[in-house]
């Protein structure tokens, strides 16, 4: 009985550590700019599960969260996301914001089917 325990706790020992290898595999970069009419906003990921992910973007008070998108290649690992308060590029894919969205700092989040997510706090570039 005491080896069959045993058995149990090496094999939960040998799952969990690569599950958190492959969480901390992801990596996501987060950029932003504000001018005085508009704000944008990226958010990309890579090294992601293949599978549907969405992003949330949070900025003072602020939030708006994207529709969901597939992952795309190289490898079906990556997403994008856009969000902007141009018209033009709303119409062209990217989720809107308003022009005074940014406030100071913004967290990009990356969030999988599940609810888990990757996040990035950047500083955003003021023109």
């Amino acid at each position: 009985m005491k080896n069959y325990s045993l058995a149990i706790l090496l094999a939960a020992g040998l799952i969990i550590p690569s599950m958190t290898v492959d969480a901390e595999a992801a990596s996501i970069r987060v950029k932003c700019e504000k001018r005085g009419d508009r704000s944008r906003v990226s958010v990309d990921a890579k090294d992601l599960a293949p599978g549907e992910y969405s992003a949330e973007i949070l900025s003072g008070a602020n939030e708006v969260v994207s529709d969901g998108t597939q992952t795309v290649a190289p490898g079906a690992d990556q997403v994008e996301f856009d969000f902007d308060s141009n018209p033009k590029d709303v119409a062209a894919g990217a989720t809107e914001i308003s022009s005074d969205f940014i406030q100071g700092q913004v967290i990009g989040k990356v969030i999988d089917a599940d609810g888990f997510s990757e996040s990035e706090t950047v500083n955003c570039r003021v023109r």
